[in-house]
């Protein structure tokens, strides 16, 4: 589900590439403790200021993300310039629990259509991921990331062209939304995995987000809002 807010409310890296490497970071994940009735765990809370939680990786030059203000609010700025570079956070999340993946995000500008199925379009100016950890065993690490697409097609799932099905893609948003606008986003992640993996995984191990525009030699002005899971 999505909801529109306007303006005044408030060597490269590859979805299993990336997935991978912060598998290989989760041995030492703190799980997220949870009430007898859990409402809100807060993944990103950019509002608050807070980044240190947060790790980076850099692959091809460096994409810079801030905490800046934006709309009267705290948002996570994201400037990528010919870059890719991710930032994850290590923490486990149980589905049955808290299965909604809630966000928002807004761009400045759209990338040009890619044939993002290939190599060469696997550029975004947002991207969200979630991670499931395939511990010792790195290549049955698997991610399904949340994008905005720069092609038409709204809610298009497709593999990702560098890491095959284990890194598996979901147009949120695409070329027809609007630049310079708040849209916020919720996904029920559980049944997301289910549909597109074929079965109940209960627990994601991480989730990553990163700008990039390396592939097109391009440029993404973009901005996340807070993130959060919730149980209904």
């Amino acid at each position: 589900m999505s909801v529109t807010l306007t303006a005044a409310d408030p060597v490269r890296i590859r979805p299993l590439v990336f997935a991978a490497g912060v598998s290989a970071l989760l041995f030492f994940a703190p799980v997220v403790t949870q009430g007898e009735e859990p409402t809100q765990l807060i993944i990103g809370n950019f509002s608050g200021g807070e980044l240190a939680s947060w790790e980076e990786k850099k692959f091809s030059g460096q994409t810079i993300y801030q905490i800046t203000e934006l709309d009267g609010q705290r948002v996570l700025s994201a400037q990528a310039q010919n870059s890719a570079s991710g930032l994850f956070k290590k923490t486990q999340i149980d589905l049955l629990d808290t299965p909604y993946l809630n966000w928002s995000w807004r761009i400045d500008n759209h990338l040009a259509p890619l044939d993002e199925k290939s190599k060469a379009g696997d550029d975004y100016s947002v991207r969200l991921y979630v991670v499931i950890d395939g511990g010792l065993y790195f290549w049955r690490t698997r991610s399904l990331t949340y994008v905005w697409s720069s092609q038409p097609e709204q809610d298009k799932i497709w593999v990702n062209a560098y890491a095959g099905r284990n890194a598996m893609m979901l147009a949120v948003r695409a070329q027809g939304d609007n630049t310079k606008t708040w849209y916020w986003e919720k996904r029920d992640v559980f049944k997301d995995l289910k549909t597109i993996f074929g079965e109940e995984i209960r627990y994601i191990d991480a989730v990553a987000l990163m700008t990039d525009t390396d592939d097109s030699n391009g440029q993404a002005s973009s901005y996340y809002g807070d993130i959060y899971f919730t149980a209904e």
